[in-house]
């Protein structure tokens, strides 16, 4: 075969491979189910979001979204799934920003963080509240500081897991304030709150579901937030940078990816679709239980947003001294 033959019988094929991917847009997408992966179990924080949207945008679709659940070995068993699915819109995947995490937090991985995914749009910033016993005696991010500062290495703080979102979000504060605290980890943020109310361990960077009735009855004390805006959940509670510690955002977010070359027809639908089913007032009465901030982003900006956090996430990783998984 010349290789002018070998050229159009490659080009053939490339066309044949692409069609059913134009087709899919052209030709009233969505036309079936669509299957969203989502990394955790069912009953997280991640689920309950996936599933308050995926409700509503199969309403607005006329397609129902199926929420798989594909937990396992920090959420990279589910991304595997969605990198190696079809690029045609129908597989798509409702993660954290975890994503951003797993490529410092395994040695190999089966698909490329960057490469093989395309974002579609954030849909929500959680931000999480650092709580601490009343019985502590602390009244102010200041208070903390100071003691942290007095007495080195004698204080600690909880996490929901090591390499959780909790658990970053105090290193990235424990490195902008130069203290120095010891990570103790538990199984799940239940646990967590518990020995923090008890005053067995001093503070802890939590998602707001879980504690904000502990907050308003008084039995934990809200000292700062560690989403670079206040949280509308806790208009009153300031910023750990308002609070004196700049440097110490940390964003955790949710947001919803497709397999790379999902075409861009696809992408910008369901990016469409998420921004609509974010207004309406029963998402906003939901995401307001939760204390999550619905979040948007054209596929571009959320794309650009993705490759930053891993480069970030790098340097804040090796300072928090994660585990890396051969």
């Amino acid at each position: 075969m010349t290789f002018t033959r070998r050229a159009l019988a490659a080009a053939i094929a490339g066309l044949a491979l692409a069609a059913p991917f134009a087709a899919s847009a052209q030709n009233g997408y969505p036309n079936k189910p669509i299957r969203v992966i989502v990394p955790f179990a069912a009953g997280s924080t991640t689920d309950i979001i996936a599933r308050a949207i995926g409700d509503k945008m199969s309403q607005s679709l006329g397609q129902t979204l199926v929420i798989e659940n594909k937990a396992g070995a920090s959420g990279t068993i589910g991304q595997a799934q969605v990198a190696s699915a079809t690029p045609d819109g129908y597989t798509i995947m409702i993660h954290s920003s975890s994503h951003t995490v797993s490529p410092h937090t395994f040695a190999k991985l089966p698909f490329d963080t960057e490469k093989d995914f395309v974002g579609i749009t954030p849909i929500s910033s959680t931000p999480n509240v650092l709580v601490i016993s009343p019985s502590k005696n602390i009244k102010s991010l200041k208070d903390l500081l100071a003691a942290a500062h007095a007495k080195p290495g004698s204080m600690n703080f909880a996490s929901a897991g090591q390499g959780s979102a909790t658990h970053l979000n105090a290193e990235k504060f424990k490195l902008a304030a130069k203290i120095d605290t010891q990570n103790i980890p538990f199984k799940g943020s239940a646990e967590a709150v518990t020995e923090v109310m008890a005053g067995r361990v001093d503070y802890y960077f939590s998602p707001i579901a879980p504690v904000i009735g502990q907050i308003k009855n008084g039995q934990l004390l809200a000292l700062a937030v560690g989403s670079p805006k206040r949280a509308a959940a806790l208009p009153e509670v300031p910023t750990t940078a308002e609070a004196g510690v700049p440097g110490s955002e940390f964003n955790f977010w949710i947001g919803m990816m497709a397999p790379a070359k999902t075409p861009r027809e696809v992408v910008d639908r369901l990016n469409a679709e998420v921004i609509k089913a974010l207004n309406t007032p029963e998402v906003k009465e939901r995401f307001a239980a939760l204390g999550a901030d619905a979040w948007t982003l054209k596929p571009e900006q959320f794309d650009a947003y993705i490759r930053d956090e891993i480069k970030s996430n790098a340097a804040l990783v090796k300072a928090a001294g994660l585990e890396v998984h051969k």
